[in-house]
């Protein structure tokens, strides 16, 4: 018997030994090639996916102007112009007005520009405006009335509503520190800012004690009810070179300031030591 030809008739159709562990390595090589062709397949669907983005989002969706509308302008300056002239000036010169905003100003009128962005000599896009500050005029508000109030409450009361303050002061039944009045009035209209004069009382008006020594009751009275004095309380006193019904002393003495309404108290003299019945 041949021996090496009957080992050979049993060897399985392929050439491979189910026996022969070397035989298996030729089968895991071609199952992990065919799994390889496939990631690198899947890599370049990716690869080829991501630039076809890149592209339709650079050129469709968000494309680039064109390179005539992308040319910087210099900026003009239109300020102290009225909107309509501006729009006008800023279209001759390849721009457009932006956004418009208006706020007070304390010199410029109203409807001229005071401000501008872009500034003037700076290069803007056409696409872009130049956006504009158009003054409303000074604001206007009308003088709180603060009369009666402290002067120190009325002061801040008108410079907290943007007004500037001067005081003079004034002699009024009104009481000291208070105020009496304003100018202009209350409830008058004025820009801001604007002067407001405020009148504050030193109280009422003062006058001379005149002097009342020596001279008859009756008399003094009339003096000062003419004066616009009131006679307070009246003392009787004996005193030796006074005859009945002399003024001997009075309060306020002479000389002293005093203010219109008030009180004098007087003392009178009588004849002996004791009031007669």
């Amino acid at each position: 018997m041949n021996l090496g030809s009957s080992m050979r008739r049993r060897r399985p159709p392929g050439g491979r030994d189910p026996k022969d562990p070397k035989s298996g390595r030729g089968g895991k090589s071609e199952g992990w090639s065919g799994g390889g062709s496939h990631l690198l397949l899947f890599l370049a669907v990716l690869l080829i996916g991501s630039i076809g983005g890149y592209l339709y989002a650079t050129h469709v969706l968000y494309a680039a102007p064109e390179s005539e509308d992308e040319e910087l302008r210099a900026v003009p300056d239109v300020r102290g112009m009225e909107v309509e002239d501006a729009e006008t000036f800023l279209r001759e010169m390849g721009l457009q007005v932006g956004a418009i905003d208006s706020i007070h100003h304390p010199e410029i009128v109203p409807g001229e520009i005071l401000g501008q962005s872009p500034l003037p000599g700076q290069l803007g896009l056409p696409t872009g405006g130049v956006e504009l500050s158009v003054s409303l005029g000074p604001e206007r508000r009308p003088v709180p009335d603060v009369t009666r109030l402290r002067a120190d409450r009325a002061i801040t009361v008108l410079q907290t509503t943007g007004f500037i303050i001067a005081v003079d002061s004034v002699e009024s039944d009104v009481p000291e520190g208070r105020v009496v009045s304003t100018e202009p009035e209350a409830g008058t209209e004025l820009a801001l800012p604007s002067d407001v004069r405020l009148a504050v009382s030193i109280g009422p008006p003062l006058m001379p004690m005149p002097d009342l020594v020596g001279v008859q009751e009756e008399w003094a009275r009339s003096l000062l009810e003419s004066m616009g004095l009131e006679v307070g309380e009246v003392e009787t006193r004996f005193r030796f070179g006074f005859s009945q019904g002399e003024i001997l002393e009075h309060f306020p003495p002479a000389d002293s300031l005093i203010a219109e309404g008030s009180a004098v108290r007087l003392v009178v003299g009588r004849r002996g030591f004791f009031q007669d019945p």
